[in-house]
């Protein structure tokens, strides 16, 4: 995978694909299973991609549960005698081609099991028929070993074995990574588990079956496949993007993805499980691995919840949930189930398909707009066959005992080891029911309306104060004819043609708005078109302001916060919450201002004051801080609201702050709708201009 070089950046990266699953609903394992899911890889095709190279690909590949019959005779032949299934972990591992080089990942590989309490049995090379490939695929070809790791005698069950699985992973492809500086030096852990393995590569959708000779061998079986055709929209193909990744097979977009990322970064520092001791979680983090796609971020944080306690389902709910806020129709239970975590975490979202499995079950959930396709049947035979589309296995249509396909935000699981199909309706219904969601909602969140009535009220400015407002904030003429005056008199946005012509920011000779020198990051036209007026029901503008605690435990606590209907405040919304007094829940309000003396250095000295007190404010025990700039004068000049806000936020990440406090903005320097988009970008939780 290219580093980043010039305008591009490896954390753009997103992909539009192909997936699929064949399962036997009982756990019958067969390599008949392992057969089909490969043919459905390969009629997807034309859902994958291509460079100029026909036999260069995208990437494709199939993860299949472990075969222990198999991988015990084959390590026989070396010498060596597995333990019971469930005694040992699998991994499969990319190393460089280099030698050095990868008798360097091995060692450190080696070390990092070794501190970890484990024994490493052998390992074996992993036969590939390479001879089929395209050049740009073979110039940058790992070499891939599995290795095979015994069960410590102190780990009495296989949960606790592939949670200890999971921390040595990441902590020796962080070591590896922070050891040998030297880029894409090709070193990766395709999966380390005891119930599933995975092969891929940066293939086309037809060579996976030819290039892993172990997929052909009669004695590897399992009770589903599931495989992954990758088409890299705007990216670089790679070995290691190639999918399913570890719990995951995503065909999509995650739009949100650099948000989601950062915002669980801001929280991670404060991460504790009861599933791992402190040393642990510190082996595992950063838990989202730097320059990978949007899915395989998902990826991550999707294994971190499911070992942490939470069901796959209860995971992807969280951060893939339904249209909910504005549903009338919906059951409270379940209502309730997606308000309490909203409190704390935010939807991964975009246009997905993902098809998801622990080893145990397996299945699939659409967004709530349902904006890529997925399709089922289920046989007589206890199969059932899930893809991007149907036609993707012949089937005998006598054999089908029902089909359909997935709709927006439901969705469909195989639970093998019950040997059942979970209905959406009672998969939820379960997960939902678990805990009293609805109750913990009523004693502890907050609603902005139900706030008592604030002790102090700002009166309107006179004409006099509201022009040297306007000349201290930047206001131009054009800015008050074109914007203000319109929502002024219209009570709505001025309408106006996309695209501008003036020149950027950082080459115009006039002074410009801080917000000016930033653009979004996302096409403004979607296909299809986005609608939040006519469609408002899967649309939803809800925040909460507080503390957002620990995303690893379910904490009544954490749904402690102000539930905000739209991020953007009126002048009375905000002296409610500047109000706040629970005894245990308390605002502060921080002035964004420096000296206006024209000494050098005077701005700085003023964001460090406010970052200061910002973490004095968190570390005193308050839930959110109101930054304001309503306190200028003329010895205090005003911090551009993007400016101060930025700074807090980042200043708060490092000093491992950030998802304990909400963060307000009181601002004069903000009219554009742009300026209020930049603000929630650089970490505001809500707006009063």
């Amino acid at each position: 995978m290219a580093s980043t070089t010039g305008l591009y950046d490896p954390a753009f990266e997103h992909d539009a694909c192909g997936i699929g699953f064949v399962a036997n609903i009982k756990g019958n394992k067969s390599h008949q299973i392992i057969s089909d899911t490969l043919t459905i890889l390969e009629n997807m095709e034309h859902r994958g991609a291509c460079g100029c190279e026909s036999n260069t690909g995208d990437g494709a590949g199939i993860m299949i549960q472990t075969t222990h019959e198999f991988f015990f005779d084959e390590l026989v032949k070396m010498g060596v005698h597995l333990p019971a299934y469930g005694k040992y972990g699998v991994g499969v591992l990319f190393f460089p081609k280099d030698m050095r080089l990868r008798e360097e990942c091995r060692d450190i590989f080696n070390r990092a099991a070794e501190k970890l309490g484990f024994d490493i049995l052998a390992y074996r090379k992993v036969p590939v028929n390479p001879f089929d490939i395209g050049p740009t695929a073979l110039s940058v070809e790992p070499e891939i070993e599995q290795v095979f790791i015994a069960c410590p005698d102190h780990v009495r069950d296989t949960e606790t074995f592939e949670r200890k699985l999971y921390v040595l992973r990441n902590y020796a492809s962080h070591t590896i990574n922070n050891t040998i500086k030297k880029d894409a030096i090709g070193f990766y852990i395709a999966s380390l588990s005891y119930k599933t393995v995975v092969y891929k590569g940066q293939l086309t959708s037809h060579q996976v079956r030819s290039y892993f000779p172990d997929l052909s061998d009669k004695r590897m079986v399992s009770a589903y496949g599931l495989i992954h055709s990758r088409f890299a929209t705007n990216t670089f193909p790679s070995w290691k993007l190639a999918q399913p990744f570890r719990y995951i097979a995503h065909n999509g977009e995650i739009n949100t993805v650099q948000g989601n990322v950062n915002w669980f970064k801001t929280s991670e520092r404060h991460f504790f499980s009861p599933f791992f001791t402190k040393e642990e979680m510190d082996m595992l983090s950063p838990i989202i691995f730097e320059g990978q796609s949007d899915s395989a971020c998902l990826d991550n944080v999707i294994e971190l919840l499911a070992l942490c306690g939470r069901s796959l389902p209860h995971v992807m709910m969280m951060l893939i949930p339904e249209a909910w806020d504005n549903s009338e129709k919906m059951d409270p239970i379940k209502k309730a189930f997606y308000e309490f975590h909203a409190t704390f975490q935010e939807p991964w979202d975009g246009p997905a398909s993902i098809s998801f499995t622990d080893g145990r079950m397996i299945g699939a959930t659409l967004d709530r707009n349902g904006l890529r396709p997925s399709r089922y049947c289920v046989t007589n035979d206890d199969r059932v066959i899930m893809a991007s589309e149907t036609g993707v296995l012949p089937v005998d249509p006598a054999t089908i005992i029902e089909n359909g396909r997935l709709q927006p935000g439901k969705m469909f699981v195989v639970d093998m080891e019950q040997g059942k199909i979970i209905s959406d309706e009672d998969l939820k219904q379960n997960i939902c029911s678990q805990k009293p969601y609805g109750e913990w909602l009523n004693k502890y969140k907050i609603n902005l309306e139900e706030l008592p009535e604030p002790r102090v009220s700002f009166t309107h400015l006179e004409h006099e104060q509201v022009f040297k407002y306007q000349k201290a904030f930047g206001y131009s003429t054009e800015d008050l004819e074109t914007i203000i005056a319109p929502m002024a008199l219209d009570g709505k946005e001025p309408i106006g043609s996309m695209g501008t012509d003036v020149p950027l920011a950082i080459l115009s000779q006039q002074p410009q708005h801080l917000s000016s020198y930033f653009k979004q990051l996302f096409a403004q036209v979607t296909n299809p078109p986005i609608d939040p007026i006519r469609e408002r029901l899967v649309m939803s503008l809800a925040t909460f302001a507080g503390n957002n605690g620990n995303l690893l435990v379910e904490d009544p606590l954490a749904c402690h916060s102000v539930a905000l209907k739209q991020p953007v405040l009126s002048n009375h919304e905000l002296e409610k919450i500047r109000s706040i007094d629970t005894g245990i829940f308390q605002a502060k309000t921080l002035q964004m201002y420096f000296r206006a003396d024209e000494k050098s250095g005077s701005l700085e000295k003023g964001l460090a004051r406010l970052c200061r007190y910002a973490t004095d404010a968190v570390e005193d025990g308050f839930d959110v801080i109101v930054l304001t700039d309503r306190a200028i004068d003329s010895k205090h000049a005003p911090i551009p609201s993007l400016l101060a806000t930025a700074a807090v936020h980042h200043h708060l990440i490092r000093k491992g702050y950030r998802g304990q406090v909400g963060l307000i903005v009181e601002a004069g320097d903000v009219w554009e709708v742009h300026h209020f988009a930049c603000l929630l970008a650089f970490g505001a939780t809500a707006i009063n201009p």
